[in-house]
């Protein structure tokens, strides 16, 4: 069946249904229109069972059978990064859709050859989960700078913060797992590449294993001059926060206070702040899927493209190398096809 035929259903492959995969089986199946999961794979075929029979799917073992397989139309990769390149690479040669979760591939090179393989395609297929993208504060804020309603765009704050993760988590994982998504975040908003980095790697929380550098303080550099910093904690032990502020030559504007809900007593005033990625980014995951079935469907691509996977990964490459030297180091950005 076609998927640039508006009427037809998208039969779905997901690849890996960790946390994140299994979100995406239960988002599709429960909220977004116009497409059905019939394939589930994973590593751990009791893992891939017991959410394939849930949502009337059934279990293919390979990665690469399942996105080859005839009743597949698109495909959601949510494996571990190490896999993405020859799964991404797979639906290329299939011509299939795909929505990759970050990274694209675990390496700037690697991402580029897909970006290169694609070029060479009729039409676009690679969508990148970068799901802040379809989140209203997002949207709100990139609007604001676009229209230039408090003057020109010169710094943004940001803020990345996590309640706990696992000890191999270590700094330079939090530059790719945790710093990708305001590297495209920063992209998506001031819409122009990121040209350097700088990490401040200071005293580390004590909840931190040794060696880890939890939190840090990273700056970029963008084409026309601006900054971005981004505090990195996830050991907070508290909370999930989220949080960008604009700073423009007329005023600013700040986005992630999760102020859904204050309250006053006893003398203190206070709310909740969300306790994990989902009930932070819930309703952007629902909206991303469902732009990303829809433009499949029509035959293009509803979100970030291979491309911004490529930009993302090439300014955490960066990072990590700053991280490492202490230094500042430029993006070594190659060539848009």
């Amino acid at each position: 069946m076609p998927t640039n035929h508006p009427a037809a259903e998208l039969r779905i492959a997901v690849l890996g249904v960790g946390q994140m995969g299994g979100y995406h089986v239960d988002t599709l199946s429960a909220r977004t229109k116009g497409a059905r999961v019939t394939v589930v794979s994973d590593y751990s075929h009791e893992r891939a069972t017991e959410v394939a029979s849930a949502v009337g799917a059934r279990v293919v073992d390979d990665p690469l059978e399942a996105v080859r397989a005839d009743d597949v139309d698109a495909v959601v990769i949510a494996s571990p990064g190490a896999f993405h390149e020859a799964q991404v690479l797979a639906c290329l040669e299939a011509g299939k859709p795909v929505l990759c979760e970050k990274p694209l591939t675990i390496e700037a090179g690697t991402a580029y050859d897909v970006v290169l393989t694609e070029a060479k395609l009729d039409r676009p297929l690679v969508q990148v989960g970068f799901m802040r993208r379809f989140d209203a504060e997002y949207l709100a804020l990139r609007e604001t700078i676009a229209t230039g309603e408090l003057g020109n765009a010169l710094v943004l704050h940001c803020a990345h913060r996590n309640p706990a993760v696992p000890d191999h988590f270590d700094s330079t994982m939090m530059l790719t797992d945790s710093v990708v998504h305001e590297v495209d975040s920063a992209r998506f908003l001031l819409d122009e590449e990121i040209v350097a980095v700088r990490v401040l790697a200071g005293l580390a929380t004590s909840a931190a294993p040794s060696g880890t550098s939890d939190p840090m303080i990273v700056v970029f550099e963008t084409e026309s001059g601006r900054l971005v910093t981004d505090e990195i904690f996830v050991r907070t032990t508290h909370a999930y926060e989220v949080r960008t502020e604009l700073v423009a030559e007329r005023g600013t504007a700040m986005i992630g206070l999760g102020h859904a809900l204050q309250t006053s007593s006893g003398g203190r005033w206070g709310g909740q702040v969300t306790p994990d990625f989902v009930a932070r980014f819930g309703q952007a995951y629902a909206d991303e899927l469902q732009a990303w079935v829809d433009g499949a469907r029509r035959g293009e691509v509803g979100g970030p493209g291979a491309w911004d996977g490529y930009a993302a990964a090439a300014v955490t490459e960066a990072a990590v190398e700053a991280l490492r030297t202490g230094g500042r180091v430029e993006v070594d950005l190659q060539p848009r096809p």
